[in-house]
């Protein structure tokens, strides 16, 4: 919603610093960090600050404190400077006057609530700006009870400010009622403050001094004091229902509903475990944990080693998308058995190869949810196995929002139409793990708080649903039972499994079974509606020419030729079931006038577009000569070389790649050999790209992709149409593998 006296702000900052500080701002009404960013700059301007920065840092703060001190009705540099003071007020919501430049009544009002407001009324008394206050006042924090804050964590917040705003480091926090990344940290300032810790000394880090100095702090019924506020506080901020202030009976009571919560030892008191799992999201790390999870295989001397630690529950990864990397990660052949024999139990783990939020939206859930199906039926997990499937990067909360919840739509989805039982569970930081689970979209949490920095673990409580909590990695046992792991906490809301079905080994294609024909095709056309296609081709400029009954069934009338072809090149028959059908659906109105105008150029001369990409397989002339080429050179294929320069041995490739059907089923496994050269020149690469290993049935996911994404080209689009396509390609290989499986008795 619009401010006028926000909008008249903006003007001021426009009209008066625009050429000088080097920025504008639209002049809109709404308070955004682009405003914030322009006061900063004109305030630094003001200052004599001659390297402006979006940033109010410590030579901001040393600026004022230098040449003023404190800014109030009597102590004004400047009117401009006061214009600019009151342009931010209006922007933090409070009463700024007239934007005059007079430090007026009104305005020294203002100042004296802001001070209340940010619980500084005892240390900074009246309506003077001191620098600190200043530096609260250029940024987005809000100092008042914001969307459903708790007035008990605010409560918590003011004090904080209150007592420790003359510390050094110590800046203003905010007083919204929320925790938050820069609350926990004031936490553990204060914590070190009230341990003796000096100016540069204490610096909010939970370190071995911070440590050792709250393991004499242990705090039991009768405490008072700024300790007892302290932990009072720090459990309040863990969404814990306690009195602020002294270390009561009932706040006994709460701390052994918290210890047994967190799995804590149950004293009811203070102590250093209940400390360091209130402050920090790893807690403890001397703790002892009844799981863990790493990349090592299972031996009998390593699951001998982990019992010995105390070790029940062992979490292994289904898939590793990386060939060459961590040999190990996933699940080895015979392990899940080594596992069963020595009494532990599994639970499985699915990552794929995303590291940001681009890698993770509804589709490539979707293909995430099969492919841990398919991959955990490989294994012999049973149904009812929880899999918790991977959120591993810094998750901001909008991108939670944006990309991860839809994310997780598209895995339960993908399981749910598997059919196979499998629950979802989410591996991730805390304020990822409850958002999936709020939703709806996982039944159980596994938490990486042992990585604290992350912005979704710093200020975020224990996940009401966690299962493992992830606290550190150790290395136990010695000799060949020597093995590093994370050591993660059990909850007991998940035990993983005991004992499991034969694995499905790796088998060569085989023809398919044409009793699951009718449930491929549904499936397909389910994946493919649930990201946009319909069935019939869709109507309109996006409407496309074949239909999804007419694509599956051209794909799969070439299945005697595409298993022979699978055979020959080490190659899944779902890897040239997927571009294929994936091409074909996406022949438009707009293709077909291209072909059109090829066409003409070669046969009547008329225009100047030689080639396109063409057929059900989307291959250009030139680009169907290259792929036959590098495949007669390597010795794949036997044929003629043509040239992708000349015309008339484009018209040619063009010419049987348009028309020809079976032939182009037969190039498409040959784009996928010279994609994995890294095409263009098979040889030389082209930036970028690099050759993976040899075609073979065992590729990683990683490298499905990259063969799935060469095959439409380079750049954005390509690799954002390859995560749509994997999940085809999970889908077709559902199949596939169900049918070879079943051909080997």
């Amino acid at each position: 919603m619009a401010d006028e006296m926000v909008r008249q702000a903006q003007v001021f900052i426009n009209r008066t610093y625009g050429s000088r500080i080097g920025m504008t701002v639209e002049e809109n009404g709404q308070t955004g960090w682009p405003t914030m960013y322009a006061l900063t700059r004109a305030l630094q301007y003001e200052l004599g600050i001659t390297s402006l920065s979006n940033s109010f840092g410590p030579t901001t703060l040393a600026a004022i404190a230098e040449k003023y001190g404190k800014i109030d009705a009597s102590n004004v540099p400047s009117a401009d400077f006061c214009r600019i003071l009151q342009s931010a007020l209006y922007c933090k919501g409070y009463d700024g006057s007239a934007i005059d430049g007079t430090y007026s009544a009104r305005m020294q009002q203002s100042v004296s609530q802001l001070n209340a407001d940010m619980g500084l009324s005892a240390v900074y008394p009246g309506s003077a700006l001191w620098p600190k206050v200043i530096k609260g006042l250029f940024n987005m924090d809000a100092y008042v009870t914001v969307s459903g804050g708790s007035s008990t964590v605010r409560s918590v917040q003011q004090w904080l400010n209150g007592q420790y705003i003359l510390r050094k480091d110590f800046y203003v926090i905010p007083c919204d009622g929320h925790h938050s990344r820069d609350v926990a940290k004031s936490m553990l300032f204060a914590v070190q403050y009230e341990l003796g810790m000096a100016d540069g000394t204490a610096n909010g880090v939970f370190g071995p001094g911070t440590q050792t100095g709250l393991k004499s702090h242990t705090l039991s019924v009768g405490s008072s004091g700024n300790w007892a506020r302290l932990f009072t506080g720090a459990m309040i901020l863990n969404q814990r229902s306690v009195a602020f202030g002294n270390f009561t009976s009932a706040v006994s009571t709460a701390v052994q509903s918290f210890q047994s919560f967190a799995k804590l030892p149950v004293t009811g008191k203070g102590d250093f475990s209940t400390w360091a799992s209130l402050l920090v999201s790893y807690g403890d790390q001397s703790r002892s944990g009844e799981a863990c999870d790493g990349v090592t295989k299972i031996t009998d001397a390593r699951a001998a080693a982990l019992k010995a630690a105390g070790v029940k529950y062992i979490g292994r990864y289904l898939t590793n998308p990386s060939a060459t990397s961590l040999p190990e990660k996933a699940i080895q052949p015979g392990e899940l058995a080594t596992i069963a024999a020595n009494g532990l139990r599994c639970f499985p783990i699915y990552q794929t190869y995303g590291r940001d939020a681009d890698g993770f939206n509804y589709a490539a859930g979707r293909a995430a949810g099969q492919a841990a199906a398919n991959a955990a039926l490989d294994h012999g997990f049973k149904s009812g196995t929880r899999i918790f499937f991977a959120v591993d990067f810094d998750a901001l909360d909008h991108e939670v929002t944006s990309n991860v919840l839809p994310h997780f739509k598209g895995i339960v989805d993908a399981l749910e139409v598997d059919g196979a039982g499998f629950a979802v569970g989410v591996y991730g930081p805390r304020n990822v793990c409850t958002r999936v689970g709020e939703a709806g979209h996982s039944t159980a949490s596994f938490v990486s708080d042992m990585s604290s920095g992350f912005s979704g673990n710093f200020g975020y409580p224990l996940p009401a649903d966690w299962a493992y909590d992830q606290i550190v990695t150790r290395s136990v046992g010695s000799g060949t039972g020597a093995i590093e792991i994370d050591v993660n906490i059990a909850s007991g809301r998940d035990t993983g499994q005991s004992s499991f079905n034969a694995p499905r080994p790796p088998r060569p294609d085989v023809g398919f079974d044409g009793s699951f024909l009718n449930a491929l095709h549904d499936d397909l056309s389910r994946y493919m509606r649930s990201i946009g296609y319909e069935d019939d081709g869709g109507t309109g400029t996006e409407a496309r020419l074949f239909t999804h009954t007419q694509c599956f069934e051209t794909i799969m009338s070439y299945d005697a030729q595409t298993t022979q072809l699978s055979h020959a090149y080490s190659m899944r028959k779902a890897m040239i079931q997927t571009s294929a059908y994936w091409e074909m659906r996406h022949y438009d109105l707009i293709d077909q006038t291209v072909d059109h105008q090829v066409a003409q150029y070669h046969l009547n001369g008329i225009g100047v577009v030689k080639d396109s990409s063409t057929g059900i397989g989307q291959i250009s002339g030139a680009n169907g000569i290259r792929a036959w080429n590098f495949c007669i050179d390597n010795g794949f294929v036997t044929g003629t070389r043509l040239d992708p320069t000349k015309d008339a041995d484009i018209w040619t490739m063009w010419q049987k790649v348009n028309k020809d059907n079976a032939f182009t089923m037969r190039t498409v496994p040959l784009i996928h050999l010279w994609g994995v050269a890294g095409k263009p020149g098979g040889q030389n690469p082209p930036a970028g790209e690099t050759k993976l290993r040899a075609m073979s049935l065992d590729y990683t996911e990683g490298e499905i992709f990259e063969i799935i994404r060469r095959y439409q080209g380079f750049g954005n689009e390509a690799r954002a149409d390859a995560a749509k396509r994997m999940g085809l390609y999970q889908i077709f290989e559902k199949y596939n593998n169900l049918v070879r499986q079943l051909a080997a008795g």
